[in-house]
């Protein structure tokens, strides 16, 4: 018992000093040590054995990812090409349309490759606008970005190359495309859900102004309601000579797509992975372990060709900022990296501890009355939830029971694509607890607060959540995979 409070306890106090404010990267092995001491693990063994070890693969493994992403995006927001999608998708939809315009803008550079926090940064300045011109209060803009940028086409939308969406590829052997019913069905139940709880926040934001301007609660020189900060320098309708037309901004986002699509369904099928294992006489390759790494080739390389057409597509603008591009990009990557990582450590801190092999017992003792896919999926939004990081809770779940999940599901005839699609979907879900590293930059970018905004993106995250189980229950009914 007191070994279960250590991990609640631990996993409570981590989650309040993010919600004030303080780094994760700190206050994570802080944690995971308090948590070791209630269960009687000695200290520094823990620290030096358990925490960073796991820290430092995960680092090993994913920094690539979070790298060749964050350099995209810089290179896609140096070139000019991010501004001209969000100002083209949002002038063509106008304020009327607000929240719809900044949920479609980060989508299409999410899907396209952008890093989910390049994306923030990339639209904040014209959503930010785009929201002043409507009239909508400031506190909603978290929940409209996360929501085009954190769900949908994160995980679910086949093909998307953020890492969420790359992880389960080398525990079930699929490829970014697995389950493309049950995923296009999901985004479109997440995007449409999530833009009318917004759609609703909005009105009765708009309804309770209306009221405390008609009951003369506010002074004539009133600041109006969206006005936390100064108003936004950028405008929507003035025209930027220097950036590209909105058809070859696009371009290298569809380079990232399509070149991930050639090279994982068309050209690595057809190596011979075991020739390529011994073509070394000085070194020799695990031919399995190439085969489970051949997915993560093809997004590695496909995100450096779209860098490369991102910096060649303005080189006029780009001139001389390429390495401003590259090292934001590095540094950018590092905190992702560093918080998710530490996140991890954290996470599989708590999964050594007597307390968490209890909570553990007990999700994978749900077999009785359930299926594979609604046990990984409540396995991976409870552990993405411990860590605060998706792609990290996900590899912990992944880690201890993909075996099992896979020979489970074989017996139930269910595809791994399917287990591929509810890991990855599962895993947007409870990630987004006030720990998570992209919710603090999130809401560091925008200038607000946990207690400001953080209400409507956890609102997203219970869509998100319910979203996973809704097609899992449909699937039992009509097979989706």
């Amino acid at each position: 018992m007191i070994a279960t409070f250590g991990v609640l306890i631990g996993l409570g106090l981590l989650m309040w000093m993010a919600y004030r404010g303080y780094s994760v990267i700190f206050f994570a092995p802080v944690f995971a040590l308090l948590a070791a001491a209630f269960s009687g693990l000695p200290l520094l063994p823990t620290y030096t054995e358990i925490f960073l070890p796991n820290l430092a693969n995960y680092v090993k493994t994913f920094f690539p990812f979070f790298l060749l992403g964050a350099v995209f995006g810089k290179a896609m927001e140096v070139s000019g090409s991010a501004e001209s999608i969000a100002r083209t998708v949002m002038r063509a939809l106008g304020a009327k349309r607000a929240i719809l315009a900044v949920v479609l803008s980060c989508a299409v550079l999410t899907y396209g490759g952008v890093s989910l926090f390049v994306v923030a940064f990339a639209v904040y300045p014209f959503a930010d606008s785009l929201f002043r011109e409507a009239g909508i209060p400031k506190r909603l803009l978290p929940g409209t970005i996360a929501l085009g940028a954190f769900t949908f086409t994160m995980d679910a939308l086949p093909g998307s190359p953020q890492i969420q969406n790359a992880i389960p590829m080398r525990f079930f052997g699929t490829d970014l495309y697995a389950a493309p019913l049950f995923g296009t069905l999901g985004a479109i139940l997440v995007f449409v859900s999530g833009l009318y709880y917004l759609e609703r926040q909005r009105k009765k934001a708009a309804i309770a102004c209306l009221r405390r301007v008609s009951r003369a609660e506010l002074p004539q020189d009133a600041a109006p309601p969206h006005s936390e900060q100064p108003a936004s320098a950028v405008s929507l309708t003035t025209a930027t000579a220097d950036v590209p037309h909105p058809a070859l901004a696009a371009l290298p986002l569809a380079i990232v797509v399509g070149l991930t699509l050639l090279l994982q369904k068309i050209v690595f099928p057809r190596i011979n992975l075991a020739a390529l294992a011994s073509s070394s006489a000085a070194v020799k390759f695990d031919p399995h372990a190439l085969e489970s790494a051949v997915n993560n080739w093809a997004l590695i390389i496909a995100v450096a060709a779209g860098i490369i057409a991102a910096i060649l597509l303005n080189p006029r603008r780009v001139k001389g900022g390429v390495a401003l591009a590259i090292n934001a990009g590095v540094t950018g990557a590092l905190l992702a990296v560093m918080n998710t990582a530490s996140e991890v450590g954290f996470g599989n801190v708590i999964k050594t501890l007597p307390g968490f092999q209890s909570i553990a017992n007990a999700l994978m003792g749900m077999r009785a009355g359930s299926g594979p896919l609604f046990s990984e999926a409540i396995t991976v939004n409870v552990l993405a939830g411990v860590t605060g990081s998706a792609s990290g809770g996900m590899s912990i779940a992944l880690d201890a029971f993909g075996k099992d999940y896979l020979s489970w599901a074989a017996s139930a005839g269910i595809s791994p694509g399917l287990l591929h699609r509810v890991a990855a979907m599962a895993s947007g879900g409870m990630d987004t607890l006030p720990h998570n590293g992209a919710v603090i930059t999130l809401l560091a970018i925008t200038g607000l607060t946990h207690r400001e905004s953080y209400k409507d993106i956890f609102a997203i995250t219970l869509i998100k959540t319910a979203a996973v189980f809704a097609l899992i229950a449909l699937n039992s009914v009509v097979p989706l995979g």
